[in-house]
């Protein structure tokens, strides 16, 4: 029996080392990796022009880099872009090249639209002019303030569930963390858009849809982790803040916009919450609610599924609460003599 207590701790030290190392190799990949490896990824762009300027474009353009996309008419691009179909698109005539770019939606897509419009100019003679059609406000012309609002998001998920479970602990507690984080939700996202708006004045449209997108995402990160920490306890949390905080963080594509990244990480973090509720923001504060809809379905599926581990978790907390009735009534009353 002494020597297994060593022994025990040993390879209860050995695990906990592992885990450690395994835990700063996925956040240094999840990091680094998708920087490594920026920039444009099948960014979908239109044109515009006669029949030979989508396959010359294709031709002096990196097949890996865009999508091209053939257009009607330089309306219907222009349409394409405000609805988020494409990040931008050229308009070439034998004149002049006009470059339909939305910086809101990828500032950093645009910027390379921008430098092949330029190059095609050149090749063809004559100039480029930039039409940006969903710029970020003049207050914030880089989106400074939007970009600075994911770290408050992903912390406005994981506080609740920590802070609330220490309150309302236990099993009788569970309906009350969850009934505390969706009436958080609503306020963080009030306050949160109402910041962006109106104090550093970075996203312009609807306060109200603003205010919802981003209650809906504080939702989906707060609820899953305490879904998970209902469920598996404080590993199930560690989890699930390690998920949001080491990938959903840097996959979220929120400074660069999403066609930035390498397309599976682009892909994983368009799935996670930081990066749908990045692409909800964006949507909402500069599109109309233009592409709303794809990451507005996600949040409420991990909104979802975070009450359902909740929910599982509380059916299975009931179990051995009626268990202990059951025997309590069961048990004969003793007779005094």
């Amino acid at each position: 029996m002494p020597n297994r207590t060593p022994s025990a701790t040993g390879r209860k030290l050995t695990l906990v080392v592992l885990g450690l190392a395994a835990l700063i190799t996925t956040m240094l990949c999840a990091f680094a990796l998708p920087s490594l490896h920026s920039g444009p990824h099948r960014v979908p762009i239109g044109v515009t022009g006669s029949d030979g300027v989508p396959e010359a474009l294709r031709q002096s353009a990196d097949g890996e880099a865009w999508d091209v996309r053939r257009y009607p008419s330089p309306a219907a691009l222009r349409e394409a872009v405000e609805d988020r179909d494409i990040a931008g698109g050229l308009a070439v005539t034998a004149h002049r090249i006009d470059v339909y770019t939305a910086t809101a939606g990828g500032p950093s897509a645009t910027s390379a639209l921008t430098a092949l419009g330029d190059g095609v100019a050149a090749q063809q003679g004559t100039r480029a002019t930039v039409h940006d059609l969903a710029p970020f406000t003049e207050d914030d012309p880089r989106g400074a303030g939007m970009t600075a609002a994911l770290l408050p998001m992903i912390f406005g998920g994981i506080f609740p569930a920590l802070i609330l479970g220490s309150v309302f602990p236990g099993h009788r507690g569970l309906r009350t963390r969850i009934a505390g984080a969706l009436l958080f939700s609503l306020v963080a996202g009030a306050a949160i858009a109402a910041v962006l708006q109106f104090a550093t004045h970075s996203v312009d449209g609807n306060y109200w849809l603003t205010a919802l997108g981003l209650a809906l995402g504080t939702a989906a990160l707060s609820t899953t982790l305490l879904g998970l920490q209902a469920l598996l306890g404080m590993a199930g949390f560690a989890l699930g803040g390690a998920l949001m905080m080491l990938l959903g963080n840097p996959l979220s594509g929120l400074a660069t916009g999403p066609h930035w990244l390498p397309t599976g990480w682009a892909a994983l973090g368009q799935l996670l919450p930081p990066g749908a509720s990045g692409s909800l923001l964006r949507a909402n504060a500069f599109f109309d609610g233009s592409g709303a809809g794809l990451p507005a379905l996600t949040l409420a599926v991990w909104t979802g599924s975070g009450i359902a581990l909740a929910l599982l978790a509380d059916r299975r907390g009931r179990r051995p609460a009626t268990a202990r009735s059951e025997a309590a009534v069961a048990r004969p009353v003793g007779i005094g003599g």
